[in-house]
């Protein structure tokens, strides 16, 4: 199977009206897994109808790799109900935790960079793994503060993760950038260092500037520092599939199609001359 799906958006009720009255040439949608968990209703039957016209994929937000938790079975089995059922392209979530005791914050929080969380995340990758019968996508977080004990770097985290528990790479630019601005780091010296291999998918998005900081707020139009680092992403890892996520003040879809229309021309051209080089 070709792992390029082409360039994509993220799946919103704002727009499902819209993607069935329209068709817009859309190659893909990335779904939220939790919006669809619960049988029947509106948001299922639309997905379905959507699943007949685009490939989907799966995008989770409450797996809690991380965690020191138990795994959550329950969550686990509805997960690979509706995966059974759409038969998503893949499935990603986040390398983060998100609570503690069973409480969950509805936040993306950070891990320590450190050998031991490093075993923990490659043991809980390998039994979600096998439970769900498939590889999985891991996106790398946004992050607002560091650990005093970690002792690599983010990517190079990530990096021993996936290559231990061999899982893929949801690559996002914008917490690349984000974090690099937030922890004084080369976004370069994260790209390069994540192998070609394990790149499944790359994430573009908006964020709030708030001067000394920068906060992952979906909610704005990718700014031309990302769009800069989204060049040298397809520079160096080619053709893998992208997509735009908003998630609060979400426009008009023709809008968003007009944005994801320049994520295609980078990344054409680059190809292009890519091409042309060899």
């Amino acid at each position: 199977m070709d792992a390029f799906l082409g360039f994509g958006l993220g799946l919103r009720p704002q727009h499902y009206t819209y993607i069935l009255e329209h068709r817009p040439a859309i190659d893909w949608f990335e779904a939220i897994t939790e919006d669809y968990l619960v049988p029947g209703g509106k948001p299922l039957y639309y997905l379905n109808r959507i699943r007949e016209l685009y490939p989907l994929v799966m995008h989770g937000v409450s797996l809690s790799i991380g965690s020191c938790d138990p795994l959550n079975t329950e969550y686990l089995k509805q997960v690979k109900v509706l995966a059974d059922k759409i038969q998503p392209v893949w499935i990603s979530d986040h390398l983060c935790w998100t609570g503690v005791d069973g409480l969950n914050m509805h936040d993306l929080l950070p891990l320590p960079y450190t050998e031991e969380a490093v075993k923990h995340v490659v043991d809980r990758v390998k039994q979600v793994q096998d439970f769900l019968g498939r590889q999985i996508l891991l996106e790398n977080v946004s992050s607002y503060i560091e650990y005093r004990d970690s002792n690599v770097t983010e990517w190079e985290f990530l990096t021993t993760i996936a290559e231990q528990a061999d899982c893929l790479i949801l690559l996002d630019i914008n917490n690349i950038y984000v974090s690099a601005v937030n922890h004084y780091f080369d976004p370069l010296d994260y790209l390069n260092a994540i192998p070609i291999h394990r790149v499944r998918q790359f994430h573009l998005a908006g964020h709030k500037n708030c001067g000394d900081y920068i906060i992952d707020t979906h909610d704005a139009p990718i700014i031309e520092g990302v769009w800069s680092l989204y060049a040298q992403a397809v520079k160096r890892f080619g053709r893998v599939a992208t997509m735009i996520e908003r998630d609060d003040d979400i426009p008009e879809f023709p809008v968003l199609f007009d944005e994801l229309q320049q994520a295609k021309k980078i990344a054409k051209n680059i190809w292009k001359e890519n091409v042309c080089i060899s």
